[in-house]
C-alpha cells in the first residue's frame, strides 16, 4: 500500500490513494457513529446497531410490512419479527394486521411522542451530516458514492463468505 497522502483538493485518486483514504476513513467514522449519544428515553433499552438500521427504515418509509424490513435489512423475516417483539414490549415500534392482506403485519413506529423525538434525535445528527455533504454533490455523484458504498459492502460480505 502507497504511504502517498491524499492530495487535499484534488479530483483525482489513484486506486492506491483512494484505498488508502477510506481505510483511514472508515474507522474513524464507525468509531464516530457509536459514539453518538443515546437520548435518555432509549438508553434503558440496549439498542444494537441492526435496530438503528431498522428505525431509520420506519423513520424515512413509514409503517412498513415485515417482509419488506427483512428485505431491506438483508435478513430473515423471522430475525426482523424478533427484533419487533423486543422493540414492541418496550414501546418502541407497535405492529397490525395489514388491512387489506390479513396475513400481512404492518411495523410503525410508536405514537409515543417522547419516544418519537428520542428516536429522530437519535438519527437527526447522522441525516444532517450527510445531507450536508450530498447537497454539495451532483445528483450524478451522489448516486456514484452510494453505489460504491454498497459495492463495497458486498465485497467485504463476499470475501468473509470465502
Amino acid at each position: 500500500m502507497s504511504k502517498e497522502p491524499v492530495p487535499v483538493g484534488n479530483d483525482q485518486l489513484s486506486t492506491e490513494q483512494a484505498v488508502r483514504a477510506m481505510l483511514l476513513a472508515l474507522p474513524r467514522l464507525v468509531s464516530r457513529a457509536k459514539r453518538t449519544p443515546m437520548p435518555e428515553r432509549l438508553r434503558s433499552l440496549h439498542l444494537a446497531p441492526r435496530h438503528l438500521s431498522l428505525l431509520s427504515f420506519l423513520l424515512f418509509d413509514g409503517p412498513t410490512p415485515v417482509r419488506d424490513l427483512a428485505a431491506g435489512l438483508e435478513v430473515a423475516p423471522t430475525t426482523v419479527s424478533l427484533m419487533v417483539s423486543d422493540l414492541e414490549r418496550q414501546g418502541v415500534v407497535r405492529r397490525h394486521a395489514d388491512p387489506e392482506d390479513r396475513r400481512r403485519t404492518i411495523v410503525a413506529l410508536t405514537g409515543d411522542p417522547e419516544t418519537r423525538e428520542a428516536i429522530d434525535a437519535w438519527l437527526a445528527a447522522g441525516a444532517r451530516a450527510w445531507r450536508k455533504v450530498f447537497d454539495g454533490l451532483t445528483p450524478g455523484e451522489r448516486a456514484t458514492f452510494v453505489r460504491t458504498i454498497q459495492a463495497y459492502e458486498a465485497e467485504v460480505a463476499a470475501e468473509r463468505a470465502d
